[in-house]
């Protein structure tokens, strides 16, 4: 068992407007929140889901909150409202918001050609002769046609790393990449293009990735319990351990403990970042208008990257009126309209979803992910938060 350590209130952890709502908060859940809970709880028994996390928000203050499980099982320790878990691809967001930082200081514009900033881009296999025209805005969009994955090798081997940890391994692998499509002609979700972003943030700002963020974007939030790579040691008694269920040599379903910490090296800006629930609470309120923040970016700015730039033609948000903006998913149109993004790394699988017009927002996380499961169970719960936010607008519209 972890030693005993006075933890913050859930309060101190919800920085400023996130405070958990007084009583009789519950009462003021948005309709569907319920039956989301149902949901999300048969989900985590039907997956062997180890332990997860989701909570309500609407103007900036928490309503309600659900923890089911352990965060490390092995040793006994529950999920809580200190659990620290990892945010996979929701980090990509605090990307696109650096370089639209950077664009709103007049030191790049979205359109500028991304070879200008990453030369070694120029190495990569291009069939179209389209690679010098390449912008800012089309890897913000995942619109440039690069590859989605940032490492091939996946084969369980122990000389293998979890991804690659420096700039010079991507480098070296460029000569044997493609463009996958003509640049801009439609989606292709990459996880590299946030890497290449982060490049310019680098170069930009003379700060590593890391160092920028935490300095413009955790520092005005006051997300002090947000970190990236190795857990610091006074925040490690709260860290989730991560899982997998696969099978054993026998056949048998087993559920493997991915210990705590894995480093996503050169990769950290596409998905590295580590938090409580809390903390993205207090980003949702941002990111919501509930607690403005025109230090970190005006509502304008914001607005721009939740524009449609393209359909969405793969994965969980394919479909109708599914569009990718400047990092930003943007489900249906009008009052409708959800934006987010999920999160998937290691054995962690996260999203956080919100309704701009009605500022209300559903954060999920789960440290367990399921290799023998369709994946149906997870998607659903996704769903059902989403219809949660749309049905808020559409009686924030007097729609019902």
């Amino acid at each position: 068992m972890r030693p005993l350590t006075l933890r913050p209130t859930t309060a101190a952890l919800l920085v400023g407007f996130c405070a958990l709502g007084p009583r009789g908060a519950a009462a003021q859940t948005p309709h569907g929140w319920d039956a989301f809970k149902d949901t999300f709880r048969a989900y985590v028994a039907a997956d062997a889901v180890v332990g997860a996390a989701a909570l309500v928000m609407r103007d900036g203050r928490v309503l309600d909150r659900l923890e089911l499980g352990m965060a490390d099982r092995a040793a006994g320790v529950p999920v809580d409202s200190a659990t620290l878990f990892h945010w996979g691809s929701i980090t990509k967001t605090l990307t696109a918001i650096a370089v639209m930082q950077l664009r709103d200081r007049g030191l790049l514009t979205l359109d500028d050609p991304v070879v200008d900033y990453v030369p070694e881009l120029r190495r990569v296999h291009d069939p179209y002769r389209a690679l010098e025209g390449i912008t800012i805005r089309m890897l913000l969009s995942h619109t440039a046609g690069f590859m989605n994955p940032t490492w091939p090798y996946d084969e369980g081997h122990a000389w293998e790393p979890f991804e690659p940890t420096e700039w010079a391994q991507l480098v070296a692998m460029m000569p044997y990449q493609r463009l996958h499509f003509p640049p801009g002609s439609r989606y292709g979700y990459s996880n590299p293009a946030f890497i290449y972003l982060a490049r310019i943030v680098e170069q930009l700002s003379g700060d590593s990735w890391e160092s920028y963020v935490h300095k413009n974007i955790f520092g005005p939030l006051g997300l002090t319990r947000s970190y990236f790579r190795a857990t610091p040691y006074h925040l490690a008694v709260d860290r989730s351990h991560n899982y997998h269920v696969r099978r054993d040599s026998l056949g048998a379903p087993v559920v493997i403990d991915n210990g705590a910490d894995f480093d996503p090296g050169i990769t950290t800006p596409n998905g590295g970042w580590n938090a409580p629930l809390g903390d993205l609470a207090t980003y949702a309120a941002f990111l919501t208008g509930a607690a403005p923040n025109d230090t970190i970016l005006p509502s304008a700015a914001l607005q721009e990257m939740w524009r449609p730039v393209a359909p969405m033609t793969a994965g969980y948000q394919a479909g109708a009126g599914q569009w990718m903006g400047l990092s930003f998913f943007i489900l249906g149109e009008g009052e409708d309209r959800v934006l987010g993004h999920t999160g998937s790394q290691a054995g962690f699988r996260v999203f956080l979803f919100f309704n701009p017009r009605t500022r209300t927002a559903v954060i999920v996380a789960y440290n367990t992910a399921n290799t023998l499961a369709s994946g149906e169970g997870a998607a659903r719960v996704q769903r059902a938060a989403v219809e949660m936010l749309r049905e808020g607008g559409r009686d924030a519209a007097g729609g019902r």
